[in-house]
């Protein structure tokens, strides 16, 4: 699935070094966000140090990233303890590589969402926000089945590129596995809510920014790139109609959809 999001050779954005090492001692820095899972993020002086732990070797960590304060360089350290020799790793295994991508885009490049992504037949795009359980797997397989091409089924990137907001497929996807390497631009804005009949109810921008935030990937632990995300959201909100979507799980959405798009 990954493969597809591969580019040409060009200039990077992150440059990241790959390192085998001992990560039995202490972690160096402060910590400032724990993920309740697999992970727990700490600053030492300007750097930020992502710690990954799991259940299968205990409390020490099998793997260290250290990342400038800007994400456009790191370097990620394997514990050689727990891979075998002569045996294909991956650094950049989730979650390292959505963390990676949610850090470099609130500096000032966009911002990442619980959404499902898709460009309709007359070209234009659609976003279903939506927490865990919401129908975002649901919608995105009635309307792959009409024909319709999906940028993802769980996340989507939303970039203000020229006074235009585009969507992007990214390499995350959800239960359906709908995950398209490319973008389209934003028209209409869906939060997805269950009804007992297919209604919309419109939102006003302070609503709509308040809906996409709590649906957004957020750094919360770096004010600046907190309040890049903000900006991007109020940009999005904008320029793009909002509504609620209370639906009832069948095709006759899809055409409810259309006839109501702004």
């Amino acid at each position: 699935m990954t493969r597809q999001f591969l580019v040409d050779a060009g200039r990077a954005d992150v440059n990241v070094s790959i390192v085998w090492g001992d990560l039995r001692w202490p972690v160096e820095g402060v910590e400032i966000f724990d993920s309740g899972g697999l992970w727990k993020l700490y600053r030492d002086a300007s750097d930020y140090v992502f710690v990954f732990t799991s259940p299968v070797f205990g409390r020490r960590p099998y793997k260290k990233a250290r990342f400038k304060s800007d994400f456009t360089s790191g370097t990620v350290t394997l514990h050689a303890d727990y891979c075998k020799p002569h045996e294909p790793a991956f650094p950049l295994e989730y979650p390292l590589d959505e963390l990676l991508m949610t850090n470099l885009l609130a500096r000032g490049r966009g911002v990442e969402v619980h959404a499902c992504g898709m460009r309709d037949r007359d070209g234009r795009g659609y976003l279903f926000l939506g927490h865990s359980g919401a129908g975002k797997t649901t919608t995105a397989k009635l309307w792959a089945e009409a024909g319709v091409r999906i940028l993802s089924d769980d996340r989507i990137i939303l970039r203000h590129l020229e006074g235009k907001v585009w969507m992007y497929g990214t390499p995350w996807h959800g239960e359906a596995k709908f995950a398209e390497a490319m973008r389209t631009r934003l028209t209409q804005i869906f939060v997805l809510g269950r009804g007992v009949r297919n209604e919309l109810i419109p939102m006003a921008l302070p609503e709509a920014v308040a809906n996409l935030f709590t649906r957004s990937f957020v750094p919360f632990y770096n004010a600046a790139a907190l309040a890049f995300t903000l900006e991007v959201l109020q940009h999005v909100a904008g320029a793009a109609s909002c509504s609620e979507l209370r639906f009832v799980p069948d095709e006759r959405v899809i055409e409810f959809v259309r006839e109501n798009a702004a």
